[in-house]
């Protein structure tokens, strides 16, 4: 009898794209006037645009943005219920949220995210060949004589995880999971929003 130990989910949904033309307009703008993400990204490599350093009240400044993150906190909430995640009578609250405008060739190294307890992301606009999001077997490290996985490895077997994100999808993990994004093949940039709740 085999029995499946330590388990690590990734939760997917398909929200409604209705309002993704006005949340593109919206992050392109905020990429077009935000100098210090303009400049931070520029610092630090990043292949386009992000809040991630700059702006920290997207939900009070874009009313789209809050509409959004009222829809994902419902799922952030059913995530956490699988998760069995014990809060005391508490939520899981929204810590941060930012935009990311990924340019041709753009990538995100891989990383995680301290400090918070569910990480995730939403895509707006995901041209073809916008590249996947990659996800890391924890455990890599300690695996020192483990045979390599098959090509055709059960997904939960894997050393590595990709998803190829379409728009309106939205991802979920615990935020000590290990990712990063394979480069934007597109011409036109990738977008989308990132947040952490804690």
């Amino acid at each position: 009898m085999f029995q499946t130990l330590f388990a690590t989910r990734l939760y997917k949904a398909q929200l409604s794209r209705a309002r993704n033309a006005i949340l593109e307009q919206t992050c392109l703008s905020l990429a077009a006037e935000d100098r210090a993400g303009q400049r931070w990204a520029r610092e630090h490599g990043y292949g386009g645009y992000t809040s991630y350093a700059s702006l920290n009240d997207l939900t009070r400044r874009a009313s789209i943005i809050e509409e959004l993150e009222r829809d994902i906190a419902r799922h952030v909430a059913r995530f956490a219920r699988d998760a069995q995640f014990e809060l005391g009578g508490r939520k899981l609250k929204l810590d941060s949220l930012w935009v990311n405008v990924m340019d041709k060739d753009a990538i995100h190294a891989p990383h995680i995210h301290p400090h918070s307890a569910v990480s995730g992301t939403y895509y707006v606009t995901v041209p073809p060949k916008a590249g996947a999001i990659r996800f890391e077997d924890p455990r890599l490290a300690m695996m020192m004589a483990a045979p390599p996985r098959k090509k055709n490895a059960r997904p939960e077997n894997r050393s590595f995880f990709a998803t190829e994100p379409k728009p309106g999808m939205l991802l979920l993990w615990e935020s000590w999971l290990r990712h990063g994004v394979e480069p934007n093949r597109a011409r036109r940039p990738r977008i989308s929003i990132s947040f952490n709740y804690a």
